[in-house]
């Protein structure tokens, strides 16, 4: 051991390196673990939100829920105004309303600015009205939900 060695505490610059890279690679780790743990109460709380809505809207709601985790699976489930949304970066991409939680006539599944829709045209919808959708629809719903989440 050379006397710059002893110095710095003993240990090599390659030591110090690696006891520093391990570190950051600790911390890395358990930001990820409080992140996933963030992740999993806010989806609890989503379907306990779902959970108390209406009959009608709660399906509605629950039949969205498996869409959007099924076919965009990287969007965060997240509450926004008490409502159920899916995010990327916390922005939430795409949404669902209760129409009878809003007291409107229909429940809306509807996207944000952030989904990657545009269209050539620069006309594209931004919300669907939801009341008793066909299986053709869910479909429809379910393409829009890919689109929408595609990294753009």
């Amino acid at each position: 051991m050379t006397k710059k060695d002893t110095a710095a505490g003993g240990f090599s610059a390659e030591e110090r390196a690696a006891m520093k890279e391990r570190a950051a690679e600790l911390k890395a780790e358990a930001k990820r673990a409080k992140g996933a743990e963030k992740a999993a109460a806010e989806e609890a709380e989503l379907l306990a939100k779902i959970a108390q809505m209406p009959d009608g809207d709660r399906e509605l709601a629950e039949r969205v829920h498996e869409i959007v985790t099924t076919v965009a699976p990287d969007l965060a489930p997240k509450l926004y105004y008490g409502q159920p949304g899916y995010a990327r970066g916390g922005k939430p991409v795409v949404f669902f309303r209760s129409g009878q939680m809003d007291k409107e006539r229909y429940s809306t599944f509807g996207v944000s600015a952030l989904a990657a829709l545009d269209d050539a045209s620069g006309f594209w919808p931004t919300s669907y009205a939801l009341i008793d959708p066909t299986e053709e629809a869910w479909e429809q719903l379910a393409e829009v939900v890919r689109r929408a989440a595609a990294e753009g």
